[in-house]
């Protein structure tokens, strides 16, 4: 049997999965990752757990690659982090293919930790057979990815799919992440859903969203309001890059998409108010995949390529 390594490297978690071909997880492994400790420790845990699950396999199994989606913007051919937040100290800059190549003995390819959920979702999950696949995924930030024919469309410096900032009537004004303002992710994220409540209700206590959904839940009108905003903010982009991209399929990740049906109403109707009416059957769908979606999407990768042109 042949199957691969997939990493999901986050800020505060890393996980790493044996998987099939069909996109099967075969075991699986997590730990923290020491993101205080500087990428060399990051990648020491990457490469603990690797071997780990590694080891667990059975004897006929035949390990192809690791395949990587790592936080950060992602120079995707020479495996090297171009970009990163401060989640992860000193992560810019960081070879991690030739590192785990080097330590693992295996091929290796690294994305987008985004987008290797976005081609898990679109290979195996909620977007399987599908030809084009748009990504959403909303949470701490807002992100995405277009898949189509089961490659991710990285862009020209690996940078697509950063949805959460193009221009949002909701958020106008609103400061965002990325230093700029109006953005949509400064509206429809799950801190910025709290700091939209805690405008509202004048509790400054609020800084988790799923408090704002339980108080939505419960009949709090400043509750209901905040998680109807952020969720109509995120589907009148959602409409428009429909219009755009004419996609197969929208699939929407992310903590929010937890968030229950006051803001799946909200977004649906924000979709509508904004795609053409050609594009109306275009189903937006939940990501089905849930915590191994990156980690199938990542092993993809190195299936997909067989190992050959990596490192």
């Amino acid at each position: 049997m042949r199957a691969a390594i997939g990493v999901d490297l986050g800020g505060t978690k890393t996980a790493v999965g044996l998987v099939t071909e069909g996109g099967v997880v075969l075991a699986r492994a997590s730990a923290p990752t020491p993101a205080s400790n500087g990428p060399g420790a990051v990648l020491d845990t990457v490469v603990s757990l690797a071997r780990a699950v590694i080891g667990g396999a059975e004897v006929d199994t035949i390990v192809s690659g690791c395949g990587v989606g790592a936080a950060g913007v992602i120079d995707s051919e020479l495996g090297v982090v171009t970009s990163a937040t401060d989640s992860l100290p000193g992560w810019a800059g960081t070879r991690v293919r030739d590192v785990l190549a080097a330590e693992l003995e295996l091929p290796v390819a690294v994305v987008n930790d985004v987008h290797a959920h976005a081609l898990g979702e679109a290979l195996h999950g909620a977007g399987a057979g599908s030809g084009t696949v748009l990504m959403i995924a909303a949470g701490t930030g807002v992100g995405g990815a277009l898949v189509v024919d089961g490659r991710v469309h990285a862009g020209r410096r690996g940078v697509s799919g950063h949805f959460g900032h193009v221009s949002s009537i909701e958020a106008d004004g609103r400061p965002c992440t990325c230093g700029g303002a109006g953005h949509l992710e400064a509206v429809a994220s799950g801190p910025a859903m709290c700091a939209v409540y805690r405008e509202r209700s004048g509790d400054p206590t609020v800084t988790d969203g799923r408090e704002v959904v339980r108080r939505a839940e419960a009949g709090d009108p400043h509750g209901q309001a905040s998680v109807a905003l952020a969720g109509r903010a995120l589907g009148r982009t959602i409409g428009g890059l429909v219009n755009a991209l004419d996609p197969d399929v929208v699939i929407v990740g992310g903590g929010l998409a937890a968030a229950g049906e006051l803001w799946w109403a909200a977004l649906r109707d924000g979709v509508d108010s904004e795609r053409m009416a050609l594009l109306a059957d275009t189903p937006i769908v939940g990501a089905a995949l849930g915590a191994d979606a990156a980690i199938v999407g990542a092993a993809a990768l190195v299936i997909q390529a067989g190992g050959e042109g990596l490192a």
